[in-house]
């Protein structure tokens, strides 16, 4: 799976009416509206990267009441169960 956080701009007394049709886009796995430069961050997740033209400049970007979008695509994931994991590898409970 590919990540890409896409940081959104929209019409501000839309914010909840967009982040809610972007949330619908089947490869968007979560909206956060946010304080900062961004109205709203989405994370979208697809298998290979000729998706993100799909699901970020033909959908997403297409949202009424999206300005603008910035997106960043993910090199390699890290969180607390994946780092628990690779700590625990190879060790016995003592």
């Amino acid at each position: 799976m590919i990540t890409a956080i896409v940081m959104i701009n929209c019409e501000v007394d839309r914010i909840p009416e967009v982040a809610e049709n972007i949330a619908n886009i089947p490869a968007v796995s979560e909206v956060y509206s946010v304080t900062g430069d961004a109205d709203l961050i989405a994370l979208v997740r697809v298998r290979e990267h000729e998706e993100f033209a799909d699901v970020i400049a033909d959908r997403l970007n297409k949202v009424e009441g999206v300005t603008g979008t910035s997106t960043h695509i993910a090199f390699r994931t890290y969180s607390a169960h994946d780092l628990e994991a690779a700590f625990s590898l190879g060790l016995d409970d003592a």
